[in-house]
């Protein structure tokens, strides 16, 4: 697949971008600087667009059979800030898929995102918009999955994780490791329509995703 990763300068992005140069399936990185354009292509991406994921960005979706949204403001991040790019960045890249023809569209969201009143009052914002991306999503045509990790760690990758509709349960997962779902998760028919959670767990990561 000819993949667009947006927000692919970011911690999950990177780690996409240098993972998926190893895969079948090719990276279109997407970046708000062109300064960023030099980093991008050393990681591996094929292609590298400049575009403001609030404004147009049909010409970056041209061609593209998938996007990975992996932008975000970060939790600790202001709401003004939150909003701009978890919920309505997220929503305007899920409209011009649709209408670009684009066909599959994975979104990484947060453990909590349909529960935003049960998080701490400090983070609500971020969940509220995280959950406003996310039900935006599932009333699209796009053939979609939903991925929710724990508190992300830089640590090395394990390989392995708990992956499940609802873990009931909280905890860190690497970036690494949420990467290397996130690229899978591409190929994972099972996931099409649906929501997962993953947090560090035991199980290979290829066959915990056929559980889901």
């Amino acid at each position: 697949m000819n993949v667009l990763i947006v927000g692919s300068h970011g911690n999950i992005g990177q780690r996409l971008v240098r993972q998926m140069a190893k895969s079948a399936h090719t990276a279109r990185a997407m970046v708000r600087d062109e300064s960023q354009r030099d980093e991008m292509l050393a990681l591996g991406a094929a292609e590298v667009v400049v575009a403001d994921l609030e404004g147009d960005v049909s010409d970056a979706l041209a061609g593209c059979d998938a996007v990975i949204f992996t932008a975000g403001s970060g939790a600790h991040t202001g709401p003004e800030k939150t909003e701009d790019v978890d919920r309505n960045g997220a929503i305007s890249i899920i409209d011009q898929a649709e209408r670009a023809g684009v066909r599959r569209f994975l979104l990484v969201s947060s453990m909590n995102a349909d529960t935003p009143e049960k998080g701490p009052e400090k983070m609500r914002h971020y969940f509220e918009a995280k959950k406003a991306a996310d039900d935006h999503l599932r009333a699209s045509d796009l053939e979609y999955t939903i991925v929710r990790p724990g508190k992300l760690t830089d640590e090395e990758a394990t390989g392995t994780a708990d992956i499940a509709k609802d873990l009931n349960r909280y905890g860190e997962v690497t970036r690494e490791d949420v990467a290397h779902a996130l690229l899978l998760t591409l190929d994972s028919p099972s996931t099409i329509g649906q929501h997962y959670e993953m947090l560090a767990g035991d199980t290979p990561i290829e066959k915990a995703l056929r559980g889901v």
